[in-house]
């Protein structure tokens, strides 16, 4: 896509997914809270468009106390009850539960790992994947290394995880880095 003469990936239609795709996308993340926060919205997307949730991504902030996971950890049956009634989200309640129960076992990463940044990162030995790819039909939904982070956070109790949910995961936080070669963000 072409805007001020500026070349994007085909997906950067709209100004949101635009501003997603220039500040965020691919670019690497190693803060904890901003790795849960996508976690935790990449899950949510499943069935849904990125749209959807870039749209509600303030209300999601607002309604999961900034992506804490300390205290989503400790929601309980009442507050899972308000986010059921909050019409800005995804009122999905397996999605909701699914966020307690993964950012209970995100601690259990973070005690075992120093952090999660470390965790997750290691898979990838702490460097960004640029595939460098010519056209976004030659972008994958999944690869082995989604497979393999997929099982091993559903291993430990992890939902909303599977594959292609991480493969995309694995874009939003940087560990992949597909923007095609005329994209101007392409390496």
């Amino acid at each position: 896509m072409e805007k001020d003469n500026i070349r994007r990936c085909y997906w950067a239609t709209t100004d949101l997914y635009k501003d997603y795709h220039d500040n965020e996308w691919g670019r690497p993340v190693h803060d904890d809270n901003k790795l849960f926060e996508m976690l935790i919205l990449e899950g949510m997307q499943a069935g849904l468009s990125w749209l959807t949730i870039l749209n509600k991504r303030q209300a999601f902030r607002e309604a999961f106390d900034n992506f804490d996971y300390k205290k989503v950890a400790l929601y309980n049956d009442a507050k899972i009850e308000e986010l059921m009634n909050n019409k800005n989200i995804i009122r999905n309640k397996l999605k909701i539960k699914s966020a307690i129960t993964n950012a209970q076992h995100f601690m259990e990463i973070q005690k075992e790992f120093g952090s999660f940044d470390s965790f997750i990162w290691s898979y990838v030995n702490n460097k960004t994947i640029n595939n460098h790819f010519n056209s976004e039909s030659e972008i994958q939904t999944s690869t082995s290394i989604s497979d393999r982070i997929s099982k091993d956070l559903k291993k430990r109790g992890f939902k909303f995880v599977g594959s292609t949910i991480i493969y995309a995961y694995m874009q939003a936080i940087g560990i992949v880095n597909d923007h095609v070669k005329d994209c101007y963000l392409s390496n």
